[in-house]
């Protein structure tokens, strides 16, 4: 069948010419009934700085590192708790009258009360160090997440000992902060431009 045959389904009709449609250039989209840009994957949003744009919602790892600090807050309080529960029954034993004559459980009592106040005191501290710090996710910058690490790194440390088995919640908890804080993500988050 050639194209000017009448018995030709496909050909053109009797005394018109075929028509040629335009092909568009090569590597041209051809969108043909479709919307502009319809199957065709979208750039990934670029930043005004010319690297890939920054997060615009605190990442997923980045927000488990906020609650893991704040966990970390609340067990600090659970344990200030008990070191001054645990100071104030010494010192109440240390006055008790049937305990006086013992010379070595005063000199027990008497060094080890000091110590447990000391912990009470630096505890403290700490709750009030992690708290603000548990505060710096949403605003904070790269000194805030640097700071997060140096932290997360020392409560990790300090989990260990004297309360191996206590501080192991404390030790684990610290480390996911320090991980999730000083990923990808964490970096991205903290150094995102701020306007």
């Amino acid at each position: 069948m050639s194209y000017g045959d009448p018995n030709n389904p496909y050909g053109a009709p009797q005394g018109q010419q075929p028509q040629q449609q335009q092909q568009p250039g090569y590597g041209y989209p051809q969108n043909q009934g479709q919307a502009p840009g319809y199957g065709y994957p979208q750039a990934p949003p670029v930043s005004p700085y010319g690297g890939p744009a920054a997060p615009t919602t605190m990442p997923g790892s980045v927000g488990a590192a906020r609650v893991m600090m704040w966990v970390i807050v609340g067990l600090q309080v659970v344990g200030i708790a008990i070191f001054a529960f645990a100071a104030a029954a010494l010192n109440a034993a240390k006055d008790d009258e049937s305990l006086k004559d013992n010379t070595a459980f005063q000199d027990l009592v008497g060094d080890s009360t000091g110590v447990i106040w000391g912990y009470v005191v630096f505890g403290l501290a700490w709750l009030v160090f992690a708290a603000v710090l548990a505060t710096k996710f949403k605003n904070g910058g790269n000194g805030a997440r640097i700071t997060i690490l140096v932290f997360a790194i020392i409560t990790a440390v300090l989990g260990i000992y004297p309360f191996l088995l206590v501080g192991l919640v404390h030790t684990v908890l610290a480390i996911l902060v320090a991980v999730f804080v000083g990923n990808a993500n964490g970096k991205a988050w903290f150094n995102r431009p701020r306007y």
